[in-house]
């Protein structure tokens, strides 16, 4: 798989653009106006009708639909508690357990970016048993996920407590693409470096094909006797 290939698996640029576009639409209202209210609403409204374009065009609406249920997690929390920055927390603690997962799944042997990737290179958890040097390197590609979404925790939660609302959000907001972007390359580079996948579905039809090709003989036979 190509670079751009991988970044695409990822969500490619649209779905980096609905990851970003509700909460920098929530900073820069907010920022204007100062109201929580008017900035949360429309944070909430592009997200719909980022999932209603998908769904009117038909795309897949995994990343759109992602980004609705974190932006309406903050708008209830932000509501709920009456503090602006608290719709950047349910974002921010979601951040910090996936680093966790992807950590603590490496180090239980089955790294979470394979348990992912797997299907899309159609190798399924083959790479667990079969691939070692592959699964090797979804365990670099998994620590390296892990400790840049952590770094990134490391800047956030501090200005959670010290910063005001819109030096948090654009803050968070210039945070959103560049870790990615480096957590896709690194697994690009480790990937690249890696055996080739073992195409679990490749085999599964070889297999059904020989199965079918057995019976025919079978009953060709049988029917031969018979005859």
């Amino acid at each position: 798989m190509t670079e751009a290939a991988l970044f695409e698996a990822f969500g490619g640029v649209r779905g980096m653009v609905e990851t970003v576009l509700p909460g920098l639409l929530f900073v820069t209202i907010y920022t204007i106006n100062k109201d929580l209210h008017s900035s949360a609403i429309a944070a909430a409204a592009v997200s719909l009708v980022l999932v209603l374009v998908r769904l009117i065009r038909r795309d897949t609406v995994k990343h759109a639909f992602s980004g609705v249920f974190g932006v309406a997690f903050g708008v209830v929390f932000a509501m709920m508690t009456g503090n602006a920055k608290d719709f950047y927390l349910p974002g921010m603690l979601y951040t910090l357990g996936l680093a966790v997962a992807y950590i603590v799944t490496t180090i239980a042997g089955v790294p979470l970016i394979g348990l992912i990737l797997g299907p899309v290179f159609k190798e399924n958890l083959s790479w667990r048993t079969r691939n070692p040097g592959r699964k090797k390197a979804y365990a670099k590609a998994s620590w390296a996920w892990g400790l840049i979404l952590l770094a990134k925790c490391a800047i956030l939660f501090p200005l959670y407590w010290w910063a005001d609302t819109a030096q948090l959000g654009w803050v968070l907001v210039a945070l959103k693409i560049p870790p990615f972007l480096l957590a896709v390359y690194l697994t690009w580079v480790f990937l690249a470096k890696a055996p080739p996948p073992i195409d679990v579905f490749a085999e599964m039809e070889a297999e059904e094909k020989a199965q079918e090709k057995a019976e025919a003989e079978a009953r060709g036979k049988a029917e031969a006797t018979e005859a």
